[in-house]
């Protein structure tokens, strides 16, 4: 998969430096998948979830760092890619204001 936006993962763990190994796991994992649907994502990260968001878009959501952070996604499996759109503490996520924005 190519992933879109590793800034946004960098910039997170720059401010959250105890999110990075969580981040850096899921991007060396997720550069060598070949997913061609959410059941190959849950073959590699089994607890990713799909959410529907206000707009009516789906985002699929993973776990990171033992659960304490959320790391929010679009994956356009015809193209094998992967945007990464927000890194949240599950705090945040739970809050489920994100989801007004995307």
């Amino acid at each position: 998969m190519r992933i879109i936006k590793k800034a946004t993962l960098a910039a997170y763990g720059e401010r959250n430096p105890q999110a990075m190994g969580g981040l850096d796991r899921w991007f060396k994992a997720t550069r060598t998948g070949r997913w061609k649907s959410l059941a190959d994502v849950r073959a590699t990260f089994p607890h990713a979830d799909l959410v529907t968001v206000r707009s009516g878009r789906q985002v699929v959501v993973f776990n990171i760092g033992g659960n304490k952070y959320r790391l929010i996604t679009a994956i356009h499996y015809n193209r094998q890619l992967v945007f990464t759109l927000r890194v949240l503490t599950h705090a945040e996520y739970s809050r489920d204001d994100w989801k007004d924005v995307l």
